[in-house]
């Protein structure tokens, strides 16, 4: 982080990028255990011909990931741009 900014501002930037990262982190392992706990209960569940717990663990995990990455990079630019701490 640039050193022209003042404590409170770096606290308050660390704060936000703080929540952030949790809520990415939540969703990350909901998605990456959670679900996958309850595969054969989803399974009961069919979408397209394929069951949703087998969709789940093949695509579905992997697509949330993708939108995940953007997600986070797009907040956190947000995030820096708001403080004044966003690269060029």
């Amino acid at each position: 982080m640039s050193d022209n900014i003042s404590r409170e501002v770096a606290e308050a930037h660390w704060s936000r990028t703080k929540k952030l990262m949790i809520t990415t982190l939540i969703i990350w392992a909901i998605f990456s255990f959670f679900i996958h706990f309850f595969v054969v209960q989803m399974n009961s569940i069919v979408i397209l011909g394929f069951p949703l717990g087998f969709y789940m663990a093949a695509q579905g995990s992997l697509i949330v990931f993708v939108v995940l990455i953007f997600w986070f990079a797009s907040r956190q630019n947000a995030i820096d741009e708001e403080f004044g701490v966003a690269e060029d």
